[in-house]
């Protein structure tokens, strides 16, 4: 309930302040979902906190559609902005001139507009830029203070290696203007050289007239003899200009003290999820949806956080927290073949999805172009389940084969990137034999390891889980209770959990991602009947749970933030009244 302050003035008239509905600061933002109102510190901790994550919080001055001031006009300073240029993007008055002929909106209805169009980016740095910042911070404080301490000495070190290959640069230079271009004319030489060859070869020629064609006067023995001490020895040699680092710092000395310290390009800061969120004491049922144009929710694909493809033996539509259909899709896997994991969503908003004749399409995110991603060429394998990787980029696909003369069924794992070509194939153990037998559902843990529900025989099943190369790590048969699995729909949260619905039980279990078993994290409920399918949504770290017996979808915590990070100190009240005053976000 809103709390309001009664202010008397010098005048003994009566105002109304509102006071934040959590505490006694004054409010500077509504809750349109909630509703309350908030103090700037408790509008952070209010959409940081995972169960208010997707709250529509709003200033004041926006809930009321206000805009506060009116801005003067860069180029005539005596009149107000009121125009929006839509073309030049620019605010005008009434006499900016050459924006007359453009297309111009009203200031306020262009302000509405824009925030609208970045509304998701808003959200997101308060929901997430603000939560990650007194870690971010504290981290970079602690690395600035070791850059610091290491750096110094490889300060002093480039330096001197700096310094040595001035040194030997100077020499180079002093050698190439001293000793090559000043002393040695090659012209000269080469002519000097020519002339030895020719008076060499004129004595070559007499001693042979001389001594060799008449009458043979000298013994072959006598002539070899003289002129071994008569024929001047010449030794041709090629004059070029080498210039030659010394032995104290050859090339191999230069190249290792230019590389000795490298400058490595980084990606963004990011914050281990094993810092910031932690496991609750169990699942805690958020919001239960009963879905229209399905009768069974087999599998489940996240486009956003309230829009989601649901898929049964015959329908693959869209929906969103209401449960009403969005759009359809016609071409979809259906009959016996609709209880597998059939789609999947790629970043861009795009579906991809497996059609009746075992291709596989991409629907684009306004679902007017349908195109095949990729197209079936083998009739001996049919593509079951489909998975985007949001790592890499990469479409891996759970492949089925049967083979009608043995009877004999296998399957595989194949991966394809993002021009859809083959990349990678994954069937055998290490040991040599089968990994797969029926790949119903498949997706990636956060280390990168492939995770398949795969079907053994009538009876039971296995969660197969190999390393993003291929090296099979592990399969999950069960809890140690001894029970059986029967695997269907799988996902991996932030914690790089591995869940899985089991058929057998009726449960959810969890295991890590190691293949230990954690807990039933859900168990036989009369809302779902038995949980099929899974997906695990990133941004609000909510579990959609899938029902196999009727058109229940049902969305679960269990992932909380840590508190550390939620519970921030509440600032001065100086520091609450700044805060109070700044624009919102």
């Amino acid at each position: 309930m809103t709390q309001t302050a009664h202010i008397m003035d010098t005048g003994s008239s009566r105002c109304q302040v509102h006071q934040c509905s959590k505490c006694r600061g004054d409010t500077a933002y509504y809750c349109v979902s909630c509703p309350c109102d908030l103090c700037p510190q408790c509008k952070e901790n209010h959409v940081k906190d995972l169960q208010t994550i997707d709250h529509d919080v709003v200033s004041h001055r926006d809930k009321i559609n206000y805009i506060p001031t009116q801005e003067i006009c860069v180029r005539h300073p005596s009149h107000v902005y009121t125009k929006y240029c839509e073309p030049c993007q620019v605010p005008v008055c009434f006499h900016c001139r050459k924006h007359r002929t453009h297309r111009q909106l009203d200031v306020g209805t262009s302000y509405k507009t824009k925030r609208q169009q970045h509304r998701g980016t808003i959200h997101t740095i308060r929901s997430e830029a603000l939560f990650y910042r007194p870690v971010l911070l504290t981290e970079i404080k602690a690395d600035v203070k070791t850059c610091h301490t290491e750096f110094s000495p490889l300060q002093s070190e480039m330096l001197t290696k700096a310094q040595t290959l001035k040194d030997l640069i100077d020499k180079v230079v002093y050698d190439l203007l001293n000793n090559v271009l000043c002393y040695f004319d090659f012209k000269h030489r080469c002519k000097k050289q020519k002339i030895k060859m020719i008076r060499h070869i004129v004595r070559l020629r007499r001693y042979e007239h001389r001594y060799v064609q008449p009458a043979f006067t000298f013994s072959a023995l006598q002539f070899l003899s003289f002129t071994k001490t008569a024929l001047p020895q010449i030794h041709l040699t090629l004059h070029t200009s080498q210039l030659s680092m010394t032995e104290s710092l050859n090339k191999e000395d230069v190249m290792e003290s230019l590389s000795a310290i490298q400058i490595t390009e980084r990606g963004n800061r990011r914050v281990g999820n094993q810092c910031l969120l932690k496991l609750t004491s169990g699942a805690e049922l958020h919001q239960s949806l009963t879905l229209t144009g399905v009768n069974r929710c087999y599998h489940i694909s996240c486009v956003t956080s309230d829009r989601v493809w649901v898929s049964d033996i015959n329908n693959l539509m869209l929906t969103d927290t209401t449960g009403v259909p969005l759009h359809r899709v016609e071409d979809s896997l259906s009959g016996l073949y609709g209880y597998r994991g059939l789609h999947t969503v790629n970043s861009e908003s795009e579906l991809i999805y497996i059609d009746r004749d075992y291709n596989i399409n991409k629907l684009s995110k306004d679902m007017k172009t349908t195109t095949t991603f990729i197209e079936r060429t083998d009739s001996t394998w049919e593509p079951w389940c489909v998975y985007w990787s949001p790592s890499t980029g990469d479409l891996l696909v759970g492949m089925y084969n049967y083979d009608t003369y043995t009877g004999k069924v296998t399957g595989k794992v194949t991966r394809y990137n993002q021009s859809g070509q083959l990349t990678q194939t994954i069937q055998y153990h290490n040991t040599g034999r089968g990994l797969y037998r029926e790949p119903l559902y498949i997706t990636e843990n956060n280390n990168g390891d492939v995770v398949v529900s795969d079907i053994i025989d009538f009876v039971s099943g296995a969660v197969v889980v190999t390393e993003r190369g291929g090296r099979h790590r592990f399969s999950y048969t069960g809890p140690p209770s001894g029970s059986r699995l029967y695997p269907y729909g799988i996902c991996t949260d932030a914690l790089s959990h591995i869940l899985v619905c089991d058929y057998r039980t009726k449960t959810v279990q969890m295991i890590n991602k190691d293949g230990q078993f954690l807990s039933h994290l859900l168990t036989e409920s009369q809302e779902l009947g038995a949980p099929w399918s899974l997906r695990y949504d990133v941004n609000t770290h909510r579990l959609w749970v899938g029902s196999g017996y009727n058109n229940k979808v049902c969305v679960y915590r269990y992932i909380n933030r840590q508190d550390a990070l939620t519970d921030e100190h509440r600032p001065r009240p100086d520091e609450d009244t700044m805060s109070s005053s700044t624009p919102a976000v």
